[in-house]
């Protein structure tokens, strides 16, 4: 138990030994306080040196011979207010970095996270992404005629039901060969003829994210949290809105 006491107040198990023994024994030499302690002489030597240097032990020499005792064990509470002293001094210290390590925090915050994709279950776990959205209005220009290339008239079905179940509203610009005739409340649509914007990609923006896929060649996307661009990305959309409002008949 004693043992256990002094570790908490900051000695090395070694150490601990060490104290108690030479306070059981009283002054003695190192080889006896090893002994007693169970360690080598040439550790005990070394342990006792670091006592001394606490001002735990201290040393008599008793004619040829070196003698080694341990201290008031009232010293112990001099270490801990030496200890409590030193957390003090370090806290004062840290604490004139505080704001530095703070403001390098911040700018950490406000990097854009993003997170890459390839191929079509990418581009499916973007749509699982948007899907968990907690504003439930989204907006999104789509290369459908590009996605038809991807995902079948089933799957593309069965995703705008899924959408709707969750009661997901879009504002949706789109290009397509033929224009989309499903109706649908939750779904408001702007119509781009696709010879005057050609567009192989498409891009959602939800809550404070904005996903992105390429939908020719190699398939790829990606989703930038950043309530910035996000926010950007609404006024480049809402802009758009009002432009191809001219090509609705």
């Amino acid at each position: 138990m004693l043992k256990e006491q002094l570790e908490k107040i900051g000695l090395a198990e070694k150490e601990a030994k060490v104290f108690l023994a030479a306070l059981e024994l009283g002054s003695s030499a190192v080889q006896e306080i090893a002994k007693k302690a169970g360690i080598n002489r040439a550790t005990t030597y070394v342990i006792i040196e670091k006592l001394m240097k606490k001002g735990l032990m201290s040393s008599v020499e008793k004619g040829k011979k070196t003698y080694f005792q341990t201290e008031d064990p009232k010293r112990l509470l001099k270490l801990l207010e030496e200890q409590e002293e030193g957390l003090k001094r370090k806290e004062e210290e840290f604490k004139k970095y505080l704001p530095e390590l703070e403001t390098l925090y911040n700018i950490a915050e406000e990097k854009p996270k993003v997170r890459f994709f390839e191929g079509k279950d990418g581009l499916i776990a973007i749509r699982e992404d948007y899907f968990k959205a907690k504003d439930k209005n989204v907006l999104g220009i789509f290369a459908i005629d590009e996605e038809k290339n991807i995902f079948s008239e089933d799957e593309r079905a069965k995703a705008s039901k899924e959408r709707e179940n969750k009661k997901i509203k879009i504002k949706l610009i789109y290009t397509n060969d033929e224009k989309i005739t499903r109706e649908s409340n939750l779904t408001e649509k702007m119509f781009i003829p696709k010879e005057k914007f050609p567009l192989t990609s498409s891009f959602i923006i939800y809550d404070n994210k904005v996903g992105m896929v390429s939908l020719k060649n190699k398939i790829i996307g990606v989703i930038i949290e950043s309530k910035e661009i996000s926010d950007t990305f609404r006024s480049i959309f809402n802009l758009a809105w009002e432009g191809s409002g001219k090509y609705q008949k």
